[in-house]
């Protein structure tokens, strides 16, 4: 994790994609710093510091899954966001509650693998290289020599698992002066990017299909695992450029540079103490006082199982068993029918941490969309400059589409900033449409643009609660 963080210093990194809202971020950005803190206490004291979850209130829209997504790239930490809706109570067919905590792990698997990698990537580029000159200038193919049966007869456990691998015809090769002289060459052209768009054949391992499966699901993956490790890679081959085939080789050869079993370790250890759950939907599981009975005891259920994962416990998965203690749980829904009051004692008392998020104004849709670093005027004009063309918004367009979006969401649905979305495909339909085709060179987009295109939608209401 990054000692550097201060509160106000992921605040204003916060700032450069999340318009408004302080109070969530300001609540994120303590409960980050009190995470750096603790792992700068004594080993008895640290034990007894745990994270205060949050729970984000806030309609549809307005930057709650942002919020935590941004955060867990700023601490480079294990990231998942779940829906509370799809989970069954204990009994029931559908996902277990649990399974958000192996998601996690796996999260933390990729991490740290991607950390691993990049420390052994040169090692790992040169065995690539290497390969590839091999693809590209093969030597002198002999038979290989068939292996003695054992002499005494008895059994050969590894000759039996032999019997079953598929039968290839093995070749071994030799490297002659000529064939190593022009190998060479060949390296010296890959690592100068000469040969990046040349085809070549390559050898790679086929890889495992990874899946989402249950504890005995996954015991029983983990034998068929065993199994097969006891017979040869089953290989196969892929006509790609130089420079795709060395990336493929690259994590090939990281593969085994590295050590799964560091891996794994660090992982868990990695999700306990900086894990970050967020946990989406959760006033869809609160019962309100209004309900009339449907799907109570299912809704309660959820609650219940979800329960002594946010308070703390042992969770078994392939990898070993992690425990929840230290991972921060940030829930969030916007509790328009249901109340935070509504969900059960136990868990309302396991997200101490409360935050309102405000409804989105006319200021703060303009802001949205040119501020951020990532802002959908930004993405459209970068879109479009592929094509050759070059689009300029004014701020009075800016304005004008805030303004309907404000507009839409007091008539129709209140979806916060998804709005925006909608209001600028259909304000750059036609351009989008014909840009490939036409040389447009420089298009303004100015207020007069965005309300032939909108004006008359907006104005029926009927078209737009189906086109916006």
């Amino acid at each position: 994790m990054n000692q550097q963080l201060t509160p106000r210093a992921i605040v204003s990194s916060l700032d450069e994609y999340i318009i408004g809202q302080a109070d969530a971020k300001r609540a994120v950005a303590i409960a980050l710093q009190n995470r750096i803190r603790r792992l700068k206490l004594d080993g008895d004291m640290q034990k007894e510091v745990k994270p205060k979850n949050l729970l984000m209130i806030g309609p549809t829209g307005v930057g709650k899954t942002e919020i935590a997504r941004r955060l867990a790239d700023l601490a480079n930490a294990p990231f998942v966001k779940v829906e509370a809706t799809k989970y069954t109570e204990v009994g029931y067919v559908g996902r277990d509650v649990e399974s958000m905590v192996r998601d996690l792990v796996e999260n933390a698997i990729r991490v740290v693998k991607r950390e691993k990698h990049a420390e052994v990537r040169d090692d790992a580029e040169a065995n690539a290289i290497v390969k590839i000159a091999k693809a590209l200038k093969p030597g002198e193919k002999v038979k290989k020599e068939e292996p003695t049966p054992n002499p005494a007869g008895g059994f050969d456990f590894a000759s039996m698992m032999a019997q079953f691998a598929p039968q290839t015809q093995e070749e071994e090769e030799v490297e002659t002066e000529e064939v190593a002289k022009t190998r060479r060459a060949i390296r010296e052209q890959i690592r100068n990017g000469q040969l990046d768009d040349h085809e070549v054949t390559i050898k790679i391992e086929e890889k495992k299909l990874q899946m989402n499966l249950n504890p005995a699901m996954e015991q029983m993956m983990d034998l068929q695992d065993s199994l097969a490790g006891m017979q040869p890679k089953k290989m196969i081959e892929r006509t790609v450029t130089v420079k795709e085939a060395l990336e493929l080789l690259i994590e090939e050869e990281s593969e085994k540079l590295v050590n799964q079993d560091d891996i794994n370790q660090t992982a868990l250890t990695l999700a306990e103490e900086r894990g970050i759950i967020f946990i989406d939907e959760m006033d869809k599981i609160a019962i309100s006082s209004g309900s009339n009975g449907s799907g109570q005891v299912s809704r309660q259920g959820v609650q219940r199982d979800i329960l002594p994962i946010v308070e703390g416990s042992q969770i078994q998965t392939k990898y070993g068993i992690i425990n929840t203690d230290y991972i921060l749980f940030i829930g969030s829904g916007a509790f328009h029918e249901a109340k935070p009051s509504d969900l059960i004692p136990e868990l309302q008392g396991r997200f101490p941490i409360r935050v309102n998020l405000k409804d989105l104004t006319e200021e703060d849709f303009q802001r949205i969309l040119v501020e951020p670093k990532n802002s959908l005027t930004k993405q459209y004009i970068a879109l479009l400059e592929t094509d050759g063309v070059t689009v300029e918004f004014t701020d009075d367009a800016i304005s004008r589409m805030a303004e309907f979006a404000v507009e839409l969401n007091e008539t129709t649905d209140n979806i916060g900033a998804r709005r925006l979305h909608t209001i600028l495909e259909t304000v750059l339909d036609e351009l989008l449409f014909e840009a490939t085709d036409m040389q447009m060179g420089h298009i303004t987009i100015n207020q007069q643009y965005v309300d032939d295109r909108l004006g008359d939608i907006v104005e029926n209401r009927d078209l737009s609660h189906y086109i916006l």
